[in-house]
Formats: structure tokens, sequence, C-alpha cells
């Protein structure tokens, strides 16, 4: 087995290496530290929680333990995405450079500029920083990148998805031609592949595992959850989560929770706060101490729940995370395998599951594609298959009952409604020429009021002159009353039709007794006149 002694490090870099406890280096390391200290590009292709910072932090010291820097003219640049893998990186160094005489400093946002410029303008060996806070320095003048020998980028993966690759390409361009550059990434991208492509010199490639695979030490499962209300999804989704957690028991140490926005973060971190649950959120709408202190406070044991969005998904080693819990299927299939890598790291045993919804299917299966095999599906604890669907039934039928009160008379208007306008007419000139006998044949217009009204809508040539009155059968005679109280209305359709089938039948404008009580309907008797 391959041991740091045999690597051809630096003999104070070594020191530090054995003094931190490490003797032998992983996969990753074994493969891209011999290369590095060569001098040649290095593309290196592991999944998380392999040593990845080591495999290019051990070589830079190294090869920079000689020289020395100059003002506003760092010999090193290291490129990370997030101010927490930044300022892990900065760690690393600080470990395996204490018996160099070797300065760094730190470029990241939510920290003032002046303390960042002091040191700058010191000279600095290491520079480690976000591009746009780097960027940020060179903009105002305050950074030279015309002497960098090692320029690195970590996680390359990750810049893509945050959309950092404009930022990194031009970083490169103000970079020397002859620089050494070392690439490190989980996954290989095809846009990753183009920019090692266009800005590496014929790189020495070391790919330790299978692109995107996950530990076999991570035991991974996944709950399908559906709500039994669309209202009450996020409720019970939280509970599914707490009730998770309380399923792992003691087993449970500490846990990460990833969600996929900001917001979310926070009222999950609220809710589990609110059930005696110790948790605090973390995403980068924090401020930069807040977020220092949170993590410290998580890797000290102090805090048992992280709850985070994916700024805290790469490269954070914390080496005992019990668990990760994916409140969210990610909405990239890569981050999933970032997000689990954050437990069973080193050898150590872990623990990943995840709340999956039926939206998130498609999301779901390009994760198993990636990881290339089934997630194991675990038991929904709140177990809500079917109570869910006759649940999710409730809302629809407390909805109609308003309908179905204020809709009554439409039920014997079905029949009619279904019929084609075009024989509508037809109806009304059978029904004129009648004459109404006995009471069936009375009540039809009364029927077919509400359908006539609606018609009305359509065709308002059925208003008749008062003059003419006499001479209009009864059916138009109702017709026009209406029509008169729609106008009056203002054509509202929005009024409940129980109301206007009801008023129909209660006259018009001519101040008529309408109706079946004492007297006798005045359209009955009309039609009686007529007759004789």
């Amino acid at each position: 087995m391959t041991k740091f002694t045999d690597l051809n490090l630096n003999a104070k870099v070594l020191k530090a290496v054995v003094e931190a406890g490490y003797e032998s280096p992983t996969p990753i390391q074994a493969g891209a530290i011999p290369p590095a200290l060569e001098g040649r590009d290095v593309l290196g292709i592991a999944q998380t929680g392999t040593g990845k910072t080591a495999s290019f932090t051990l070589p830079m010291l190294s090869l920079l333990a000689r020289g020395r820097a100059r003002a506003r003219m760092p010999r090193s640049l290291v490129l990370c995405p997030t101010r927490e893998l930044a300022a892990q990186v900065a760690e690393n160094f600080d470990t395996y450079s204490k018996h160099l005489k070797l300065t760094k400093a730190l470029l990241i946002g939510g920290v003032s500029f002046k303390e960042q410029d002091k040191l700058i303008d010191k000279g600095v060996d290491v520079l480690i920083a976000t591009p746009g806070r780097l960027l940020d320095h060179f903009e105002r003048g305050k950074l030279i990148l015309s002497d960098v020998k090692v320029m690195v980028v970590d996680e390359a993966d990750r810049m893509l998805d945050m959309g950092f690759i404009p930022d990194i390409e031009r970083i490169f361009g103000l970079t020397p031609f002859t620089r050494q550059t070392l690439f490190f990434s989980a996954t290989m991208a095809p846009e990753i592949e183009r920019i090692t492509n266009t800005f590496l010199s014929n790189p020495k490639r070391i790919e330790v595992a299978r692109q995107a695979t996950t530990s076999e030490t991570i035991e991974q499962g996944v709950v399908m959850f559906k709500a039994s209300r669309k209202d009450r999804e996020a409720t019970e989704k939280r509970k599914l989560l707490r009730l998770l957690i309380d399923a792992e028991g003691e087993k449970c140490t500490n846990a990460i929770i990833f969600c996929n926005r900001k917001m979310d973060v926070d009222t999950v971190a609220k809710s589990l706060k609110k059930y005696g649950y110790d948790a605090a959120p973390i995403h980068g709408d924090l401020d930069q101490s807040q977020r220092t202190k949170t993590l410290e406070g998580f890797r000290a044991g102090e805090l048992r729940f992280l709850v985070a969005s994916d700024v805290a998904a790469r490269g954070l080693d914390v080496p005992s995370v019990s668990h990760v819990f994916n409140f969210d299927v990610p909405s990239h299939a890569e981050d999933y395998v970032h997000r689990i890598g954050r437990t069973g790291r080193a050898g150590r045993d872990g623990k990943a599951i995840m709340i999956c919804q039926p939206r998130d299917d498609k999301n779901f299966e390009d994760v198993e594609r990636l990881v290339q095999k089934e997630i194991p599906r675990i038991e929904n604890p709140l177990g809500n298959a079917k109570p869910a669907e006759e649940a999710s039934d409730a809302p629809a039928k407390t909805d109609d009952k308003p309908k179905r009160t204020r809709s009554r008379s439409r039920k014997s208007d079905k029949p009619q409604a279904d019929k084609p306008q075009a024989e509508q007419p037809q109806a009304d000139e059978r029904q004129t020429d009648r004459r109404p006998t006995d009471k069936s044949q009375t009540d039809k217009p009364q029927t077919d009021k509400p359908v006539e009204a609606s018609n009305e809508a359509k065709q308002p040539q059925a208003e008749a002159p008062k003059e003419a009155k006499a001479d209009v059968t009864p059916e138009r005679e109702a017709e026009s009353a209406q029509g008169g109280r729609k106008s009056q209305r203002g054509g509202n359709n929005d009024k409940p039709s129980r109301g206007r089938g009801r008023n129909d039948k209660r006259g018009g404008n001519d101040n008529r007794v309408v109706g079946l009580g004492d007297h006798t309907p005045d359209f009955i008797g009309l039609s009686f006149r007529e007759r004789i």
C-alpha cells in the first residue's frame, strides 16, 4: 500500500501530514499528487468525501515552499464555489503549512474589503477565493493575477450549476498561459469537459470511481409522499420529516437536512425548533458570521440538526454526520451525490433518506439513472396512501355544496338545456298553439323558465312591447318579465340561479298578482279570454 512517505512531498509538509494523523493517501490523492508535483495539469474525478482537497493542497504547498510573494501578486490561486468550501480549504492550508512560512488570504463575500486588501497588499502565497469576490478585487485594481503559477478549480461541476463558468473563463484569461492547472470535480458534465479541453494542457486524468457513484457505506432510502389535501401539503411533509427522524432513534446522532429553496430552509428549521428539535438553518442569504457560527456549532456537536440549502452540500467536511435527509428531491441529479456524500465519510456508515412527492417523479428518475441503481422504498410512517385519496376528495365536496344550494332549480332544466338551440324555437311554437287545459301543461312554462332566461341573454329580441301584451303567449310574457329584471340587475350572471328561477313567478313591471296563492295567475286568465 502506498504511503505519504512515498509521494515525494516536501519534508515539512510531510511532517504536518503525519502530525495530523494520516499515513496512507486515498486513491485520488495517490493518483493526483505525483503528476502535480511534476508540474503537470491534473483532472481529478472522484466522488465527494474521498479527499480531493488534500490532493491539491499538499502538492501546492510543496511547490510553493521555495519563493516569495510580492504585493498584490499571489503565487497561487484556489477557486471555490461557496464561502464554506473556501473557508474549509483555508483550514486545510493552515493544517498542512504550519511548518512553512507561507501566507494566505481568503477572499469571500460577507467580509470587509479592507481586511482583505491589507493581506493582499502584503503579498500572499496562496489566494483562496470565490469567483465573484475575486473579480470584485480585480476590478477595484487591488489584485494582479499575472504571477499565478498554480491555479486550482475545486468542485468544478458545482461552478457550472451555480452559473460561474463565464467568471471562471474570464479568470483563466487573467492568469498566465504558463500556469499549472488542477481541476477537481465529483462529476464530469459535457460543459466541464469543454473547459478542460480549452484551458488545460495535456492533463493527467485521474478517475478513481465511476462518475456520480455513491459510497457503498451509505444506506439509502426514499419515502413516497402524497398529501391528503393540497392546503396541508407543507404541514404534512414537515410532520413526515419529524416521524422519519424519530424512527431512527438514537442512531441519528446528528443530521443535515437539505431543502431546494432558501425559504423552505428557514421554515423547516423553525418548525423543528418549535417541536423541540435542536436545529438551525444555513443558506446563502445569512450573514457570513452567522453561517460560520452555525457550522462551528454543528462540527463541535453542539447542534444536532443542520437545515441547509445546496450551499452546504459541496465540500463541507464534517466527519461524523450520521444521517442526511433530503426534504426535497434535488433539481439536479448530481446534487444528490454531493448531498448524501456528507455522511458515510472516511469509511464510516451513514444513512440517507429522501422524501419524494408526485411532482418530483422526473427528478427522482434522473437520480436513479445517475447512480445506476434503484433506491429502496421506505414505508410512509404517516400511512396515508388510501386515506389521502379519500381526504383529497373532501375539499371538492365542500366546495360544491354552496353551488348545489344556489342552483337547485337547474335540476329540472337539464333535459331542456341539453337540447340543441335549433330545437328550442320549435318547442316554443308548439307551446303557443296549445291551450293549458290541465295542471301538467300549465306547469310546463314554469319548469322551462330558467332555460328561457339563459337563452334570453343570447337572444334579447324576446322583449315585447307593453301594448301588445294581450297578444303575447304566457311563455313569452314570462320571458319578457325576466328580461326586464335582468337589465335592471345589470346582467350579472354571477347571481344564484335559484333566486332568478323563484323571482320569475312574481310578476313583472305591471304590479299584477302572479302566483298560485289566493288569486288566479294572470296569464291563465288571459289564456281563457283568448279562447272565448
